[in-house]
């Protein structure tokens, strides 16, 4: 029988000071406690019964991790019931919503914290512990951890505090572990999380966690692979590539991707098209994120699925070698003084804005101070696309199917590779180019010969039409100005 419910928080005595067969009651009691709502962004209002709560928290999580007695199912209905008091509630608003800023990286902003978060946490733990205790029992538990309280654990992977979402993701982890008849519906519904934030919001503070589950997840797929894995795998994690903030997650993102190549090596087809769908055209950030994927991905790829995928492939890595970021970047003295006093290494670019400073007074281009300064940054960091682009022939598998498949592949970048020899103002791109062109010569000098003459007769007709134009316009400008001549005349 429940006890009657409580009209204040008034400290109840320990369960290690009562009878055994008083403590069920007990339970309940303490629970009523923990059921009471403060208003924490004022830590001076109800300070007494706060600490209560508190206090009683960190004994039922005591309780709950010894194991020292059976709870009832019905103190255990009643616990999960206390907890979804506490932790499902109304998220405020992203702090971008507010201000409308742009969503900024969450690990270079601490973002919203939850002030409740000294109680909260205590009831994650005792969420925590419940869950992976052995004394919980699944045929049980599931009747409270049911689908409902799974969506709602799941909405509040959206909160800008990372302390919680790190606590949600283990917990969710754990259920999807402990708990085996949710599993599909746990896959199901953030799969459909992902599908709103592709297509609808682009904003979602949990995409991070919810992929680090997957990770984990997708580990432990059995083989062969369902066909509902990779579904899973082409509508929703491929197109996780698309929304602007790819950067944040994509990391976590690119270890689900490669979890499922190494599963299963005949996807590698699959996913590299996918890259190539979802490839950004001016983004040059987020296109050394898809070169550094695309290289682990051809780590894992045979040599049949590399066959499938060759000629679009390298046509992308074509126009990054030729990435239009760079044609016109040195645009003065100034700009290449500044790029030179620079330490720019192949994968790296490094300037201190106290470099900065000193070398150029904070200004750029009519842009002072932080602004300049981030303005530069950005555009030299568009040198290593072509540059990451070239590090791929450093990969010694890679190379290994490049050279397997050379007859495709040269005919396709080998204009792209004479451009940058001839007018790539960076010296570091001139000899990566050089060294992937003497590999080609190596690997088979007359299809090395034969493209080269090939281009050398493109060249020569774009010259020639060149040419042709140029006369043409010298015509009409001719004929235009004796017209001119023949009007005065007749005036």
């Amino acid at each position: 029988m429940a006890p009657p419910p409580m009209a204040t928080v008034e400290p109840l005595p320990l369960f290690r000071d009562i009878p055994v067969s008083d403590r069920q009651n007990l339970f309940m009691r303490k629970l009523q406690i923990c059921c009471f709502q403060f208003d924490f962004s004022d830590t001076l209002k109800s300070a007494r019964e706060k600490e209560i709560k508190r206090q009683t928290l960190l004994e039922l999580v005591d309780l709950i991790q010894s194991g020292s007695g059976k709870i009832m199912e019905r103190c255990q209905e009643e616990m999960i019931k206390m907890i979804g008091v506490n932790i499902f509630r109304c998220l405020p608003p992203a702090s971008h919503e507010n201000t409308g800023q742009v969503a900024t990286d969450p690990e270079e902003d601490e973002g919203y914290l939850e002030p409740s978060w000294p109680h909260l946490q205590i009831v994650y733990e005792l969420l925590l512990r419940y869950v992976v205790s052995s004394d919980t029992d699944t045929k049980v538990a599931k009747r409270f951890i049911d689908h409902s309280f799974v969506l709602k654990l799941l909405d509040l992977f959206d909160s800008e505090d990372h302390r919680e979402r790190e606590f949600l993701k283990t917990i969710l982890h754990r259920i999807y572990g402990k708990f085996m008849v949710h599993r599909p519906f746990i896959r199901k519904a953030i799969n459909n999380i992902f599908f709103r934030f592709i297509y609808e919001t682009e904003r979602h503070s949990g995409i991070g966690e919810l992929l680090e589950i997957l990770g984990s997840i997708i580990n432990g797929f059995a083989l062969p692979m369902k066909e509902e894995h990779k579904l899973f795998l082409v509508r929703a994690l491929i197109p996780l590539h698309k929304p602007k903030p790819v950067g944040v997650y994509h990391q976590q993102l690119s270890y689900c991707i490669i979890q499922f190549v190494e599963k299963d090596y005949k996807l590698a087809d699959t996913v590299i098209r996918g890259l190539l769908k979802y490839w950004p055209l001016t983004n040059c950030q987020k296109e050394l994120l898809f070169l550094g994927e695309l290289e682990e991905v051809l780590e894992a790829t045979q040599s049949a699925e590399f066959q499938r995928c060759v000629v679009p492939l390298f046509r992308q890595i074509a126009r990054c070698l030729n990435s239009p970021h760079f044609q016109n970047w040195v645009n003065n003295d100034f700009d290449a003084q500044l790029l030179s006093a620079c330490d720019v290494s192949p994968l790296t670019f490094h300037l201190s804005f106290t470099q900065w400073i000193t070398f150029c007074k904070g200004g750029y281009n009519g842009t002072f101070g932080v602004l300049g300064y981030l303005l530069f940054v950005s555009k030299v960091s568009t040198v290593l696309v072509a540059e990451r682009a070239l590090f791929l022939w450093n990969n010694e598998h890679i190379v290994s199917l490049i050279a397997q498949n050379q007859q495709a592949i040269l005919p396709i970048i080998f204009d792209a590779l004479e451009k940058n020899i001839r007018s790539h103002w960076n010296q570091a791109i001139h000899g990566l180019t050089a060294n992937v062109k003497k590999m080609f010569m190596e690997m088979d000098a007359e299809l090395f010969d034969d493209c080269h003459r090939q281009f050398e007769e493109k060249e020569a007709r774009a010259q020639e039409v060149e040419e042709q134009r140029e006369m043409t316009w010298k015509k009409l400008v001719d004929a235009a100005a004796h017209r001119g001549e023949d009007i005065m005349v007749t005036v």
